[in-house]
């Protein structure tokens, strides 16, 4: 099974930004707390527009991915981040091609 890559850039204001970054890493705790499921995670803010978030994830499987996905309404957490985040830009999971 391999592993799947997560890129998902949203607009936060300014004055949500620092609450965004820490209901992410509580909801990656959350999401963690049964089954060790996301093996890495990085927020970035983009050099030209400090509006922009990126979760950068390795999950542990696509699969995992779709089983988070099911419950993500049921996260602590995600009620809150949902409502800080305006635009989601860009969402996408990905897997190597090479094996």
């Amino acid at each position: 099974m391999s592993s799947c890559t997560e890129f998902a850039v949203f607009e936060v204001a300014k004055g949500n930004l620092e609450r965004v970054v820490q209901l992410s890493e509580s909801l990656f705790l959350e999401i963690n707390a049964d089954k060790k499921v996301i093996i890495f995670h990085e927020i970035l803010r983009k050099t030209d527009n400090a509006e922009e978030l990126c979760w950068h994830l390795i999950w542990s499987s696509p699969e995992a991915v779709k089983s988070v996905s099911k419950k993500w309404a049921s996260y602590p957490s995600s009620s809150e981040l949902e409502s800080l985040v305006g635009k989601k830009r860009y969402y996408g999971h990905f897997v190597s091609i090479k094996k």
